[in-house]
């Protein structure tokens, strides 16, 4: 990746990473088109490949980019003696709402890569997925577990709230009238009503 990117205006910065942000997650790396994220960005597909060199060097960046982003504002977020294992996913989802106030399509994008299988886009991912996944194990690693109702299995508990709060995301990205408090709200009712459940 050419340094010179962070040269230009953070308007242009900004839009040519949502573009990017956008196609990868909705296609996925091996049907993402180059001419259709330059497209998006309003840009010439010269510029795209003077800055990240291949289409593999830009999701390189947009990967790193992206993880640092949301580990930085998670951490900020999530204090290290919260326990509560449904006020932590509360704070997640806040920190992936302050992320979507500039790259809305963030959250899908890192999603979207977890199941990525493509070889060219699995071997830019590594090292920075791991680093993702081992700062949320840590979350789940500290939670009190004493308040679950001893019937309830944290692990699919956890899996079953994954998937609920991936598809609220779906389909808030879907509508056009997308709006990131709207998206947290409902991530937060659904959140409340499994802690109504699942708490002794």
């Amino acid at each position: 990746m050419n340094e010179k990117f962070f040269d230009l205006k953070q308007e242009k910065q900004d839009r040519m990473i949502n573009a990017a942000l956008k196609i990868f997650a909705k296609n996925g790396y091996k049907h993402a088109s180059t001419d259709e994220i330059v497209a998006e960005a309003s840009i010439s597909k010269g510029l795209l490949f003077h800055y990240f060199g291949s289409k593999q060097g830009l999701y390189d960046f947009l990967y790193d980019y992206s993880v640092r982003f949301l580990m930085l504002e998670t951490k900020s977020l999530v204090p290290e003696t919260e326990t509560d294992y449904f006020r932590i996913m509360k704070l997640l989802e806040q920190a992936k709402m302050q992320v979507g106030k500039n790259y809305p399509y963030l959250k899908m994008f890192l999603e979207t890569a977890v199941g990525e299988d493509d070889a060219e886009a699995v071997v830019v991912m590594e090292e920075k997925r791991l680093a993702l996944q081992n700062m949320y194990d840590g979350f789940l690693e500290r939670i009190d577990q004493k308040r679950f109702r001893p019937d309830i299995d944290i692990r699919k508990l956890h899996n079953m709230m994954t998937y609920t709060l991936r598809g609220i995301m779906e389909e808030h990205l879907e509508n056009q009238t997308f709006q990131n408090e709207r998206l947290y709200d409902e991530s937060c009712s659904y959140i409340d009503m499994m802690k109504a459940m699942a708490y002794a």
